[in-house]
Formats: C-alpha cells, structure tokens, sequence
C-alpha cells in the first residue's frame, strides 16, 4: 500500500515551509481525552485566529500578532509564554475593535468554532431588518461555540463576553457555519442527526430544523452566495439543501464510508468532501457529478476494505481563497496539498494525530489541528492561476453549471468556462 499514486517520486514533491506552532499547555493532571483540537478558524475579515486547546477552552488570538511573534521567536511557541502574552480583554469601549487576546471558557468540551460578522463578505440580503440584541450593518465580530452538551454559545469577539446561549440539540454539536453574507444566519450539525438554523439578528431565535440525516452529521458549510448548505455525515451521507426554501435539493453518492468534512470552492461551483474512504471527491454540487478524486492509498481500497479500518482515514478538507488548492488532512501522518486539475499532491506537510484543518482568509497560510490541542501552520502553494482559471471564476460566481451550459456562445469557449472530469 502507497500514499501517491505509482507514476509519482515521493521524494520529488515539494515539502511545505513551516510558519509556526502554537502547542497547547500541558499540565500533570489533564486527561488523555478531552483535549483534542477538532476545529480552527480564521475570521472572515483575517483579524482573528481561533482554536480549542482542549477540555473546554478555546483561544482567540489577533492573527496579525500571530504570525508577527513566529517571526519574532521562531516558529515554536507555547500558547500561554509570558513573552508572547498580548492585551486582556478588560478594554475599554473606544478600543473595542482593536484585536485583542481572549481565553475563554465555554464550560463543556468544545467540538466546533464558526466566527460570524454582520459585514457582508458580498452584498447582503437582508433588507430593512427590526433589530434586536445586534444592529445590522454595524462591525460586529462573533464566534460561536458548539459544546459536548448540545448547548451553542455566541461571544463577542472584540470584548470576549459571552452574548447569547442557544439550546435546543440533544447531543454533540460537531460542526457550525455563519452564512457568508452578513445576515449573522448560523447553521449547527449535530449527533442528533439534525441541523439548525438559528437566527442571531432574532435574538438567536431558531428557525428551522433540517432533518433527512438518518445517523450523525459530521460537517456542514455555506455556499459562497448562501442560497445553498452542504452537510455530510456518517453512512456515506452527502446532502445539498435549498437554504431560501429549506428543502433538500439532492443526496449526492459516491463515498463508501462516513464523510466527515466538506467545503465549497470561493465561486460556488466546486465542493470538496473528504470521507474516512481514504478519498476527497470534488463535485459539482449543481448536477452531482463527481468532476475529481484525490486518492491517499494506492492501490484505491475496494469499496468493502474503503468502508472499514484503515490507516488513511481522510479527517478534513479545505478549499483555498484562489479556488485553485484544496488540502486535505489524514491519518497517515500527512498534510497534502492539491490542485484541483491533478490527481496527486503538489506539496506535503508531516503531522501526526491531525483532526481539522483551514486556509487563511488570504489563502496564504493553512492551519492544522492536532489531538493533543496544538496548532501547526504552513505556507500554502502560491502558484500564478490560469487565464482559464480566471474565467471560470468570475463566471462562476455568477451563474451555475446549467446556466453556463445554455450560454449562446460556441462549444469551445463553454469547454474553456467549464470546470470537467
């Protein structure tokens, strides 16, 4: 058995440079579980970095000073160093919006992070909206918590109190999303075998319940435009919903095992899975097809040894802000990084015991989580994309797969628009 395919020299691909580490503290008494690291984030505007050192802390870090200190004293840092100890929370409120350290304790282990900002990343939808607890349209910056004991807590960033508590799971919330258009719309995956929408401009009221999972549900993200949710979950389950009508748009089939993880590419018209398989699919969310496969064990496991133990399980998946790079994060002790026009990894990165992983807000960093609450940091393949690359996304974003198909124009330039196997 093989990490790359045969026709690939190991030895020749490109080792990814390490930008830094942050190790969670360690202490005598702590308990071998409880303190894994299941999920990283960035904020969406790149002002903050966040992270769960175990048991029920998560950290929040002002990414600039982040990388600034991993110049400063290497790339070895332990996350609680006096030396790179920055400012409390206790600010006054003419410095609210300036970034500043938080350790916070959520009370319950922590098994999801999401940061969601009512600034739109694209114009919002939301119009002439009666506010509540928070003020559309102003710089309000939060991250949600999902905890071992079903509950949801949103905290305000810039001051790291907690905002709101939002109740309703029954088990572990394993994964949360903000859509990406200011509207401050969350959305919880559960081992309820349920998904939740909850509205924060209502006070965190919950608006609906997706269900059609018939066991966990692993992950779930947002579309770039909103109007669509991937979530993905155990029993090779990949669903695509309608997130204007709720309604499940499609089961998308292929994996042979759970899916654990899935992400859209920046103009909407690519998805990533990754399933404990040992594959990362890409698709086509608007027609199912399954446009690539980024394999981690060669010879490709048959679907009876792919649906059982195996030492590739693929943990998490992540699109790149250039739409051009995935990477994925597996049992095999390796990071890999991927162009979505080649079936075998243009860089790797060695790490063991990793759960999660995210690309930065410029794409220019990848961030890993570790079982023991640690974070590793890498710098991501920078390569000059394609005129063809450059096309397809800015049509993309606009227009989906069967928009693009019915354009007047000649088949060769629908060829050159069109993202294919």
């Amino acid at each position: 058995m093989a990490s790359f395919p045969p026709r690939v020299n190991e030895k020749e691909i490109v080792r990814s440079r390490t930008i830094g580490e942050l190790l969670a503290p360690a202490a005598p008494f702590d308990k071998k579980c409880g303190r894994e690291n299941w999920t990283v984030a960035f904020a969406p505007d790149g002002s903050y970095f966040a992270w769960s050192q175990g048991h029920r802390t998560v950290k929040l870090v002002p990414w600039s000073q982040c990388l600034k200190n991993f110049l400063l004293h290497g790339t070895k840092n332990i996350t609680n160093s006096s030396g790179l100890r920055l400012s409390r929370q206790n600010s006054d409120g003419g410095q609210k919006n300036k970034p500043r350290e938080h350790i916070i304790d959520c009370g319950d282990i922590v098994w999801s992070l999401a940061f969601g900002s009512s600034v739109p990343e694209k114009q919002s939808r939301c119009v002439n909206i009666e506010w509540h607890r928070f003020r559309f349209g102003q710089d309000q910056l939060l991250l949600a918590t999902g905890l071992n004991s079903g509950c949801i807590k949103i905290w305000d960033v810039y001051t790291g109190k907690l905002l709101l508590n939002l109740v309703d799971h029954t088990e572990v919330v394993r994964d949360l999303t903000f859509a990406p258009d200011g509207s401050l719309i969350l959305v919880s995956a559960s081992r309820d075998k349920t998904l939740r929408v909850w509205d924060l401009k209502d006070d965190g009221n919950m608006m609906k319940v997706l269900r059609g999972h018939q066991n966990w549900v692993y992950s779930c993200a947002f579309s770039p435009d909103s109007s669509m949710l991937c979530s993905v979950g155990a029993s090779k389950a990949v669903f695509l919903w309608d997130m204007d009508k709720y309604t499940m748009i499609r089961k998308l089939e292929g994996h042979h095992h759970d899916v654990v993880a899935c992400d859209f590419s920046p103009d909407g018209a690519l998805l990533a899975t990754a399933s404990y398989d040992t594959r990362v699919y890409i698709w086509d969310p608007h027609t199912g097809a399954i446009l690539m496969e980024f394999g981690h064990l060669f010879p490709p496991p048959t679907p009876i040894f792919a649906g059982g133990a195996n030492d590739r399980w693929v943990r998490s998946v992540s699109f790149s802000h250039d739409g051009l790079h995935v990477a994925s994060l597996a049992d095999d002790k390796m990071v890999r990084f991927w162009r979505i026009d080649e079936d075998y990894p243009v860089q790797v990165a060695p790490l063991s015991n990793g759960l999660c992983c995210a690309f930065s807000t410029d794409g220019s960093v990848l961030a890993a989580g570790t079982h023991d609450g640690s974070v590793y940091f890498w710098a991501t393949p920078r390569q000059v994309p394609s005129l063809q690359h450059l096309c397809r996304m800015s049509i993309r974003r606009v227009m989906p797969t069967q928009e693009v198909r019915e354009l007047p124009v000649p088949s060769r330039v629908l060829e050159f628009l069109s993202y294919r196997l």
